[in-house]
């Protein structure tokens, strides 16, 4: 096993590294690295020596993979300075590899290419499906090609279950040691989840009042417009909670619900995320059906189905099966959050395309006002990055006092002049500098499917078939029935 990483000793200064991507020609790709990257050197944040090399089974040269980004990326930023995109684009370089196969020429012509380079860090990220963590990493040491400065990282899912995440981790946790592994969830590189962790412990008024004895309940949501045309073969064996709670609501839950770390490094605001998951009620047996909910999306309003999208597989019974749209509540034992639930919701063809965390406190011990509302707190990630908090207010006007829920709005794009750097800018500097307080290490990522697979293993005994919900609607009226049981609502509507 190769020893841990050493860190950029001056994070504030952009160092040189050799940046593998296997997976280098695919969507992931060209849609966010080789974007995230060039906006990443256009603000100076890349030494001039530093290379990003793709790793794929397409046969394409140097020339030819320049080309393509040149013709794929070209549209998707900001070319004001095209001898900065000719620069940028004599970064790329391209390696054809075929991992499992016998053909070993890939692995000695990548080795051509680093060779006189050991000394500088040497990172290698998988934007692959799972199955081929494992055998990637084995073969990239069997080619000499891991060394101290190496390091690797993991796109999502990782696994299907926690036995098959436990497999990846062990393949790939022999090749490289638990500080060399970088897991990623672009959702922790957001602008917001950021500033939840400066709202919480930057500022002194919201820590007392961030507790069960204030707060009434919180609701994270993940909604998005789009179906899945085109994705069923992947979505089929997926389904909402492997694709978004598992990873992306979890790890916003944790951020939202964690005890202050002592301090700001890689390790504390980590462990302060493992004991969230750790504290987490177990949702088993017929509580599942009490406390989940699950649906999938029918033909309304123009739109088609789940099933009637277009797909490269043929519908199964996997395909009847899967959920598209999932509610939770689900409750932390520990003393901070006794008695509070935590909502989460994300679904496929929603009427609105949003990702937010909403805090609501409970309401005042003693209204001496007719018509008031509890404070609610917004923490917005998409589509525009802001906080919101809902205070009480007094319209204008003589006579009786007629109160007004309005909102304290930061918007960081009209605060702040600089560019709002996408999620994966923000996770590919940290990589590059070697920081991992961003990602997910083993034990975290164990933890969340060790609360998920009970959810799984009664989804999947359970003879009934997903709710159906109309496209472009809420959700199936199970999962408000979740809330208003205790007298909730999500929180969605104009104001949302």
């Amino acid at each position: 096993m190769s020893p841990a990483v050493p860190t950029n000793p001056d994070p504030g200064q952009p160092h040189t590294a050799d940046l593998v991507v296997f997976g280098g020609t695919g969507d992931l790709s060209m849609r966010k690295l080789i974007p995230a990257l060039y906006h990443t050197d256009r603000d100076g944040r890349l030494s001039p020596e530093t290379r990003v090399i793709a790793m794929s089974r397409g046969g394409l040269t140097d020339a030819d993979f320049r080309g393509k980004v040149d013709a794929e990326v070209r549209d998707q930023v900001p070319i004001d300075d095209p001898e900065l995109w000719r620069r940028f684009l004599g970064r790329l370089h391209h390696v054809s590899v075929d991992v499992g196969g016998e053909d070993r020429s890939g692995w000695k012509a990548l080795a051509e290419l680093l060779a006189g380079h050991e000394d500088r860090d040497r990172v290698y990220y998988l934007a692959s499906p799972p199955r081929t963590f494992g055998p990637f990493c084995r073969e990239l040491q069997e080619a000499g090609l891991v060394t101290p400065r190496s390091r690797v990282v993991l796109e999502k899912p990782l696994g299907h279950d926690l036995v098959s995440a436990q497999g990846i981790n062990d393949e790939v946790g022999a090749i490289f040691d638990e500080r060399q592994i970088f897991r990623i969830d672009h959702y922790l590189g957001k602008e917001t989840v950021q500033n939840l962790l400066v709202l919480r412990f930057a500022n002194a008024f919201l820590e007392p009042i961030w507790n069960s004895l204030w707060i009434d309940h919180v609701q994270i949501t993940a909604a998005e417009t789009v179906g899945t045309p085109g994705r069923r073969g992947y979505y089929d064996h997926a389904g909402a909670l492997r694709d978004m709670v598992q990873n992306h609501l979890l790890q916003l839950l944790t951020l939202t619900a964690m005890e202050p770390p002592a301090r700001n490094d890689r390790e504390s605001i980590r462990d302060e995320k493992v004991k969230v998951l750790q504290a987490l009620r177990p949702i088993t047996g017929g509580e599942v059906d009490r406390f989940t909910v699950r649906g999938q999306y029918v033909a309304a309003d123009g739109m088609p189905g789940y099933l009637d999208e277009p797909a490269s597989t043929p519908t199964t019974e996997a395909s009847r099966r899967v959920e598209t749209f999932t509610a939770i509540r689900a409750e932390i034992k520990n003393w901070r959050w006794a008695g509070v639930p935590f909502y989460l919701r994300t679904g496929k063809r929603m009427p609105y395309r949003r990702s937010e965390i909403v805090v609501q406190f409970k309401d005042v011990p003693h209204s001496i006002f007719p018509g008031g509302s509890p404070n609610r707190l917004v923490l917005r990630l998409q589509p525009e990055d802001g906080i919101e908090l809902h205070i009480m207010a007094k319209e204008p006007g003589a006579g009786e006092i007629s109160l007004k829920p309005v909102p304290m709005a930061l918007s960081f794009g009209k605060t702040f002049t600089t560019r709002v750097p996408e999620a994966y800018e923000r996770l590919l500097t940290d990589v590059l500098a070697g920081n991992p307080t961003l990602f997910m290490r083993r034990d975290e990522v164990e933890a969340a499917w060790r609360w998920i697979d009970p959810i799984l293993a009664a989804w999947k005994a359970d003879p009934a078939l997903p709710e159906p919900y109309p496209a472009g609607s809420t959700g199936p009226a199970a999962a408000h029935e979740l809330l208003g049981r205790s007298g909730r609502t999500w929180h969605d509507g104009e104001d949302a």
